[in-house]
């Protein structure tokens, strides 16, 4: 009796035993469920702050990004073959080929330039200078549109022409049919020479500037030449100057040569070549 009685007491001391150790593990796992249950939460907070940054993201790559109308014109003609030969033949009639201004970009700057003595002996001689120049100007999303560029350098070039050194009898007059706009700065100087009559004629269309410089000057005693004969003479140049821009950068026209002209790429286009067709004859 008392071994069965001891044998008993031995039994519930190992249950009483058994029940403290489930509690105290029990006990023990609630703390790291607790820290987990953190660590999921700091973690999710994370992959929402992550989320808002990508979507904030997103949205700024998705704003539209700051556009500018492109230029209407891509290239620039030969300069040297800016004007005919017939005209440069009238103009300056001992030239032969013309001197190509140097450039590191033909397509965004070019020139050429023409000077002709016709000595008449103990009569004196005629002298005659043209020169072309042109420069394209592209579309920039800081700078602005082409052609609002170009406005801006036409209005310059015209300021630089009557700011001339030395120039008597100024006059500026606006020239109509030669590209989107145009003046004419006439002005005399007075060389050791002889007396120089200096026409600068300024054309804008649409996003190039083309410059011509025409003047003539009567030597060693020959006469002076009518100034109103060198206007009319470098507008006409000037014309086919505009013409050149506009044809060097005409589409293809299917069955026509390249040398055919095109169909008018601005509303000064049927303007221009209308007069074109009918310069005014050189003095």
């Amino acid at each position: 009796m008392q071994l069965r009685a001891q044998r008993d007491q031995r039994d519930q001391r190992a249950k009483r035993e058994k029940r403290l150790t489930r509690v105290l593990v029990g006990a023990a796992a609630v703390p790291v469920m607790l820290v987990a249950a953190g660590c999921s939460s700091d973690s999710g907070s994370g992959d929402g702050k992550d989320k808002a940054a990508e979507e904030s993201a997103a949205a700024t790559s998705a704003s539209p990004s700051p556009t500018v109308r492109e230029a209407a014109f891509g290239k620039l003609p030969e300069p040297c073959a800016a004007v005919t030969k017939k005209t440069l033949e009238d103009l300056v009639p001992k030239a032969g080929s013309g001197k190509e201004g140097s450039s590191n970009d033909t397509a965004v700057r070019a020139s050429c330039s023409w000077d002709s003595l016709d000595d008449n002996g103990v009569k004196g001689s005629q002298f005659r200078w043209l020169s072309v120049s042109m420069l394209r100007f592209e579309s920039d999303v800081t700078r602005g549109e082409g052609d609002k560029l170009a406005r801006d350098h036409y209005q310059k070039q015209l300021k630089d022409a009557q700011a001339a050194e030395g120039a008597k009898d100024l006059k500026t007059t606006p020239v109509s049919g030669t590209g989107d706009e145009a003046s004419v700065v006439r002005y005399d100087l007075k060389k050791k020479e002889g007396t120089f009559k200096q026409q600068t004629v300024v054309a804008r269309v649409e996003n190039v500037v083309v410059t011509l410089d025409y003047n003539g000057a009567g030597l060693a005693g020959d006469k002076t030449p009518d100034a109103d004969d060198l206007a009319k003479d470098a507008q006409k140049a000037a014309k086919e100057a505009v013409a050149a821009v506009r044809k060097a950068n005409a589409p293809a026209q299917g069955g026509t040569s390249s040398g055919s002209p095109s169909a008018p790429t601005s509303p000064s286009d049927a303007a221009s070549q209308s007069a074109t067709a009918s310069p005014a004859k050189s003095g």
